[in-house]
């Protein structure tokens, strides 16, 4: 089964993620828009069910403080020379970080750590730009709501790929204190 590690986001996030991204042109870039909104921790690709019951017992053992989070700013993947993703960050990145830091800590013994991590939400996906100076300028444009919400929870989840995108599939959630 397909798994990774996300915070999911309230409803008023994911209309204002949506709103976002109503402002994207498709005049300079082809792009397919990401339809299901969450902040993910960490990829742990294809496991078995059996090593997703050690992963629900390691993310047990992962305590963390309750915080307070928005959406800020908007960016892209890899680089500006290369654009594939356009992404809204979220803030405060340093708690965001220590969350993910304490997930990897967690899974150290089943999986590598994540070398570079950067907390985003996918907005889309980018197959081509025509004209990246363009595409560019039209993104500084885009005004992304900063809402604030609370990050209590954790969840391991379960991807499963369709005609129709992903369906998703919460496994455990861990819960803050």
């Amino acid at each position: 089964m397909r798994t990774f590690i996300t915070i999911d986001l309230p409803t008023e996030v994911k209309e204002a993620l949506v709103d976002a991204q109503k402002q994207l042109s498709s005049a300079t870039a082809k792009m397919s828009l990401v339809k299901d909104f969450h902040l993910t921790l960490k990829f742990l690709g294809e496991i078995t069910p059996a090593k997703a019951e050690v992963v629900k017992r390691c993310l047990g053992n992962a305590r963390f403080k309750s915080f307070s989070a928005a959406v800020a700013g908007i960016g892209v993947f890899p680089s500006e020379n290369y654009i594939r993703v356009v992404w809204v960050g979220v803030e405060p990145e340093d708690e965001i970080i220590r969350l993910q830091k304490l997930i990897d800590d967690a899974l150290e013994k089943e999986f590598p750590k994540d070398k570079k991590f950067k907390p985003h939400l996918t907005l889309a996906r980018v197959k081509f730009v025509s004209d990246k100076s363009a595409f560019l300028q039209h993104l500084q444009l885009v005004k992304v709501k900063s809402i604030k919400f609370t990050v209590d929870s954790f969840k391991l989840k379960k991807s499963t790929l369709s005609r129709e995108g992903a369906v998703y599939e919460d496994l455990a959630v861990y819960t803050g204190r």
